[in-house]
């Protein structure tokens, strides 16, 4: 095992600078023309990062995508920490919609939809993208339980699900409002269950 980890860590380290470049490029390509007709020799193009150094960092587009994502979406909704349970709630779930229905939104529900059908695209977005996402708002959940705002009885796993499934239901069925009026009911309504 910990042959492995140096292994892994030999060579020149990732450039910060680079790696910006290529989600940027890859965002920007994936609003532009799709996450399906974007191409790797497209995002090494316009970041100026050899496809080489891409694939020795990304396995493929699409988990650059994921990375790229994952970036824009804790600058919509990053950790408020409030103090309030239920606040940080509502700012990370309108943060959430923000991003689903800003220009990259729909080049998300993409990435979704592609990964119903491949597994690789599944794991990388639930192990990337996901898994940072759930730990954030897992520490919401966490402080509220300390603090004695929720029911420490609720699986947090369930909880994060009734609070956040919502706006990724409406981001792909598309059949209700994606909107901070909707966010705040569909905490609301949560935390009628979840509050203590």
């Amino acid at each position: 095992m910990a042959q492995d980890q140096d292994r892994v860590r030999r060579g020149r380290p990732r450039s910060e600078a680079a790696r910006a470049a290529v989600l940027r490029a890859a965002s920007e390509l994936a609003n532009e023309v799709g996450l399906r007709s974007m191409t790797t020799d497209e995002i090494a193009s316009r970041s100026g990062v050899s496809k080489a150094t891409i694939y020795k960092w990304w396995p493929t587009k699409y988990a650059v995508a994921a990375e790229a994502f994952l970036s824009e979406m804790f600058v919509e909704s990053s950790d408020p920490d409030t103090g309030s349970a239920r606040e940080d709630f509502r700012q990370a779930l309108r943060g959430l919609i923000q991003f689903y229905t800003g220009k990259t939104g729909r080049a998300y529900a993409e990435l979704i939809g592609e990964a119903q059908f491949d597994p690789q695209i599944r794991a990388q977005l639930r192990d990337t993208l996901v898994a940072s996402r759930r730990r954030l708002v897992r520490a919401i959940w966490e402080r509220g339980v300390a603090r004695g705002e929720l029911r420490g009885d609720v699986d947090p796993e369930d909880a994060i699900d009734l609070i956040f499934g919502p706006a990724m239901y409406r981001l792909v069925a598309g059949h209700a409002p994606l909107d901070k009026a909707s966010a705040d009911a569909i905490v609301d309504t949560a935390m009628r269950g979840l509050a203590k």
